[in-house]
């Protein structure tokens, strides 16, 4: 809806003499319904969330597609007397919307019930909040019209006097800086204003203050030197033009920097009413000074994949293309709006891996998304077949159940522990918007309001990789094969063991758990093979592919995928393994290999591959036919299956009673159809196998030798019936 100035202003003058002799209460009811109209025209673009201080209301106003990082606290004009949170939310979602930034509109006390300084304190309490939030001074940005632009003046000269942090701009909007009314504009603008009058602003200061030449009511008579820069909006016909024009002036003698924006013929707050003569200029001014003061607005970046992550899209396939999902189930059911206001202030976060899979001419790379995702609602079972045109739209998707929220990762995106952060991540900011949990960084949680480190986003495999590499060469792995689930379906068996009573196993058989587990499955697999190979020569090595994560030995931040891998095996070929002696092999290739320059050498072929000129010039689709031979020859053919745990999982104390349970599950692949995702939280291991045929054989041997081990083991499915 469009608005022209001409129709406005002969508006705004029939109504002049109602609006400036009616009833306060009646005023606090049109101001609220014109904030209702302001924040209607701009619902679809932005969301709300309501935050209670003891004294006032507050609310965060969230832009749909969020450019810019900081955030713009607002305080209303009213003359002090009028507007609730309602008005207040109207012109945060303009500048919300309009500006791609998050904006915190806080309704202080009114007068006449609450005087000065009431609304000085409200303003401060709500700046403080912001920076108890993670904002520094130089991401938060003041802005206010009318008297909530002399009150952003008068927060800066308070701040000063307790030697608080400035704000890093202030966008002044008609301010009124004097409340003695001592400018000429109160007498020379009185009949050509068609919204304000002397009279009218007399009344609303009498109801404010005792003292209108204070400088916390009046910051024009306030020291204003140090002030961080302005932006100034003021309406050529208005009765205050000069409390806007003496701030200018005064801002500038005491060698701040400001912008002054006359608008002939316009009246008070004018920048409020979206005129279509004059909001483009307006917001392109207000857009410019938010990249020089805040932070610019930001453009899609693009990035390579890792060196680990270019195997991904060449190797896809029509029912596979390598997810793996890491869930949390909550104490009360996932609010889904919260989640998508947390999903999209984490998803900036992470510019790694908030992105979608793109095609070029020599190589796949990554873009960021402009937007989040949509959440989706669980409807299949865990890791459903994700087509490759989704990955390309986006690369991971975040799902919800009840009391239960997963996110799924496309592998050439990140490992788990880049996952893990970002999930940790999100849930932090989700309980932080849905119950006002303060949860600082740590324990894995990065801060939501940081910018990325370089070091995040960059492939670890090329700081790291040495001269010598390692053999692809490898003894080909037996394989199980079964009836396929035709319809895509995962069938997900969950093992539930005490994590205390697995340690003090694993401690008995001289292993980790890793390690322990790991020998549990090789055994399984064994027995297995077995029933189904009764010729000893015909069968094959047994070896269960170990995820290491790389950043325990070559020191990295990368959220990027930086993990190798070790494939312990046995050949039953020379005869039956006791348990011990399976442990013993496990135990004695991890320590062979689990050192700097055996898995240096693992990536070194890699890297060097990469590094190729004739490589880097040779066509995609030619690369593609390359990689996915390799991957076909060499890549599932090393294991078995993979068996990946990321260990027992920390939470900063304040998350930990609203989690119930953590999972970890890893996609089958195309040619094995069994995984194990493994997780501890909170005293208990989780172990997720999943696979893509319909016998449960495996899962049934692997449970039998943990119970042969002597350890209490419990089991869910989401086995459905056969017909």
């Amino acid at each position: 809806m469009e608005l022209h100035a001409k129709r406005v202003r002969a508006q705004l003058n029939l109504f002049k003499p109602v609006m400036t002799s009616c009833s306060l209460e009646a005023s606090r009811k049109g101001q609220d319904k014109l904030g209702e109209l302001m924040t209607a025209l701009h619902r679809s673009e932005i969301m709300t969330k309501n935050h209670d201080f003891q004294h006032f209301q507050g609310a965060w106003i969230m832009p749909q597609d969020q450019r810019r990082g900081g955030v713009v606290l607002y305080l209303h004009g009213g003359g002090y007397t009028c507007g609730s949170l309602e008005y207040a939310k109207g012109f945060s979602s303009v500048l919300a919307a309009e500006c791609g930034v998050r904006v915190f509109c806080a309704a202080y006390r009114l007068a006449p019930e609450h005087r000065y300084p009431a609304a000085v304190e409200d303003a401060l309490e709500a700046y403080q909040y912001l920076l108890k939030k993670g904002y520094a001074g130089h991401q938060i940005l003041l802005c206010g019209e009318s008297a909530g632009g002399g009150l952003i003046y008068a927060l800066c000269l308070k701040l000063k006097e307790l030697g608080l942090p400035l704000p890093c701009g202030l966008i002044g909007i008609s301010p009124w800086t004097d409340l003695t009314g001592s400018g000429k504009s109160y007498e020379e603008n009185r009949e050509v204003d068609p919204s304000m009058s002397p009279e009218l602003l007399q009344f609303y200061a009498k109801c404010y203050t005792d003292d209108p030449a204070d400088p916390l009511c009046s910051p024009l008579f306030g020291d204003l030197t140090g002030f961080p820069p302005s932006l100034l909006f003021v309406g050529g016909d208005e009765v205050m033009l000069d409390d806007t024009r003496m701030l200018h002036e005064k801002l500038v003698k005491s060698g701040c920097r400001s912008k002054l924006i006359v608008a002939p013929e316009r009246w008070h707050a004018y920048v409020l009413y979206c005129l279509s003569e004059n909001m483009p200029q307006d917001f392109e001014t207000i857009n410019r000074f938010m990249d020089k003061v805040l932070s610019p607005a930001r453009s899609l970046r693009w990035m390579k994949l890792d060196n680990a992550a270019k195997i991904y899209p060449a190797a896809k396939r029509r029912n596979w293309n390598n997810f793996f999902r890491i869930s949390a189930t909550l104490t009360e059911p996932v609010d889904v709006a919260v989640l998508r206001s947390a999903l999209d202030v984490t998803a900036r976060r992470f510019p790694s891996i908030a992105v979608r899979l793109r095609r070029g001419m020599f190589w796949y790379y990554l873009e960021q998304i402009p937007h989040s995702p949509a959440i989706q609602e669980e409807k299949s079972c865990p890791l459903a077949h994700a087509p490759f045109h989704e990955v390309r739209q986006c690369a991971f998707r975040v799902l919800v159940y009840h009391n239960r929220f997963a996110v799924e990762f496309f592998h050439a995106l990140t490992d788990g522990t880049g996952g893990l952060t970002f999930f940790k991540t999100l849930l932090a900011e989700y309980l932080s918007q849905k119950y006002g949990l303060t949860i600082p960084a740590g324990d894995g949680v990065l801060g939501r309001l940081e910018e990325p480190d370089a070091e995040e986003l960059e492939d670890s495999f090329l700081r790291y990789a040495g001269n010598v590499k390692a053999s692809r060469k490898e003894a080909t792995a037996w394989h199980l094969t079964g009836t396929p689930e035709k319809d895509g379906f995962k069938d997900l068996v969950t093992l539930m063991i005490p994590a205390l009573v697995l340690k003090e196993c694993a401690k008995a058989h001289g292993v980790t758990v890793t390690e322990l587990l790991c020998a549990a499955m090789m055994q399984a697999i064994c027995q297995l093979q077995a029933e189904k190979v009764p010729q000893r020569r015909l069968r094959k090595p047994v070896k269960v592919l170990l995820p290491v994560n790389l950043r325990t030995l070559f020191p990295s931040r990368s959220l990027r995928n930086f993990a190798s891998y070790i494939t312990p095996e046995i050949d039953p070929r020379t005869g039956d393994y006791t348990f011990s002696e399976i442990c013993a092999a496990v135990h004695h290739r991890m320590g062979l290999e689990n050192n700097t320059h055996t898995l240096r050498s693992k990536f070194a072929a890699n890297v060097a591959s990469e590094k190729s000129p004739v490589l880097k010039v040779m066509p995609l689709f030619i690369k593609n036919i390359a990689m996915k031979a390799v991957f076909n020859a060499v890549g599932e053919r090393k294991s078995c299956l993979c068996l990946s745990n990321l260990g027992a999982v920390e939470l900063p104390e304040a998350m930990a009673p609203y989690v119930q349970r953590l999972d970890f599950i890893i996609g089958v692949q195309a040619a094995a159809p069994h995984d194990c995702g493994v997780v501890s939280w909170n005293g208990t291991m989780y172990i997720n196998c999943i696979r893509s045929i319909q016998e449960p054989e495996l899962e049934l041997h692997f449970y039998r030798v943990l119970q042969r081990l002597g350890l209490p083991v419990k089991v869910e499915s989401n086995r459905r019936g056969r017909g």
